[in-house]
């Protein structure tokens, strides 16, 4: 198994880069060495810069990118630079591994960025989900019959495809997913199981809690030692592509509050069977989707009644405030406070049988010990609103990166509660 997060495989390919860049760029001629090498690092520079400011500007926190990001945006950018002054010059071979060296400087860029998000940690998860390979266990609807009542054949759940309804939200989702664990294949039909609404990061796919979460890998392990129990997993499609951010709420860029509490949920119960009640509801999240997770349960306590926000943000944001309105909003101000989670909360007033789990990282302040980051202060500001109110909250804190690999360990170690909230009765 090659490993895309650390180990050796991104470190020879940064070395490999790093060989082929110096090669192509050479000694050439005192003009270029003084002259065209200083000025494509400059705009190599600049280049950085505006995408700093742009990633600034949609919340994509650029500070936390990894060193070796900025590195590889500053060098891809100045060898396409020389690659376009250098075509006079240079002998053939510079010019082949010019192109070379933008190939690599390109897939080095790209390692980096997997490394800042910790979106495919392997290889063969990459290249399973850039060639939109099936979802492990992965069958179809009319399959699901074969499987009933023959345990032999279920020993871990099994996920399926879905086409949700649009003529509500009029949003348009990509391809959704069900997560089934063993113990819906017993009895005659179907129990009522629980079921967890899972929302990814702003950029992100519906697959993203199985192929960056491991949100199956885990839901297997415990159901195992709970007799095949497990809550039904909805992998929605928060965002209708894989780049556009709408933070779950109504707005132009797509109703996916409405698609997911009057399309998504009643889809599931009739489809699977699901229990109804709110208490066996739960949403839960990571990055941007931890921030829609307490945002649909306190905006819909009848509908769902437990989240889990995992690094999610004080509120639905594309930045300041006034650039959410006009952005997420279309400039309803009105609607800032319909979505915005504590003005929710407070306006609501007390909440009953409701319960969150907050699980953030940051770094340790030295000042006095406490973890910081956005997200932490996020979870702290609304856990105490939401206990205000009535909602029972767990607040949890590490040392560590904002990464999918946190997201699979935080809903790892949220599951055991969050099953025991919604499924009454199990013994987590």
């Amino acid at each position: 198994m090659i490993h895309l997060l650390s180990g050796w495989f991104p470190t020879v390919a940064e070395v490999v880069t790093v060989a082929v860049v110096l090669a192509a760029i050479g000694w050439r001629t005192r003009r270029w060495r003084v002259l065209w090498v200083p000025v494509a690092a400059a705009v190599g520079a600049v280049v950085a810069v505006i995408v700093y400011v742009i990633l600034d500007a949609r919340g994509l926190s650029p500070d936390s990118a990894p060193t070796l990001f900025w590195v590889w945006t500053v060098v891809g950018s100045a060898v396409v630079i020389l690659t376009i002054v250098g075509i006079r010059s240079g002998r053939w071979w510079q010019h082949v591994s010019m192109a070379f060296a933008i190939v690599l400087a390109v897939f080095c860029l790209a390692l980096s960025v997997n490394q800042w998000s910790g979106y495919y940690p392997t290889l063969d998860r990459a290249v399973a989900g850039l060639t939109a390979q099936p979802l492990p266990n992965e069958t179809t609807v009319a399959k699901l019959v074969t499987f009933r009542n023959r345990p032999e054949t279920v020993k871990n759940g099994r996920v399926v495809a879905i086409r949700t309804p649009s003529a509500i939200s009029r949003f348009h989702p990509r391809t959704e997913y069900v997560y089934l664990p063993p113990a819906w294949f017993t009895g005659a039909t179907p129990p009522p199981l629980p079921a967890v609404i899972m929302i990814g990061g702003v950029v992100n796919t519906p697959q993203d809690w199985v192929r960056s979460g491991d949100a199956l890998a885990i839901s297997d392990a415990y159901a195992r030692d709970h007799g095949g129990r497990a809550p039904i997993l909805v992998l929605v499609d928060p965002s209708g592509n894989l780049t556009t951010d709408t933070e779950c709420v109504d707005g132009p860029r797509g109703n996916v509050d409405t698609h997911i509490t009057d399309e998504v949920r009643p889809y599931v119960i009739s489809h699977f069977g699901a229990a109804s009640a709110a208490r066996n509801w739960a949403v839960v999240g990571w990055s941007m989707g931890g921030t829609c997770a307490i945002d649909l349960v306190v905006r819909h306590p009848e509908k769902f009644a437990t989240f889990v926000d995992i690094s999610g943000d004080i509120g639905p944001n594309v930045g300041n405030k006034q650039s959410t309105i006009k952005a997420l909003y279309g400039g309803d101000s009105r609607a800032w406070d319909r979505f915005d989670p504590a003005t929710v909360m407070r306006a609501h007033g007390r909440y009953t049988d409701v319960a969150g789990w907050f699980r953030s990282e940051g770094h340790r302040s030295k000042k006095d010990g406490a973890i910081v980051s956005s997200q932490a202060e996020a979870a702290r500001e609304l856990s105490a609103i939401a206990r205000s109110v009535g909602i029972s909250t767990s607040e949890r804190y590490s040392v560590g990166p904002h990464t999918w690999a946190f997201g699979a360990q935080s809903f790892a170690e949220a599951l055991p509660w969050l099953h025991n909230r919604i499924d009454p009765g199990t013994v987590g």
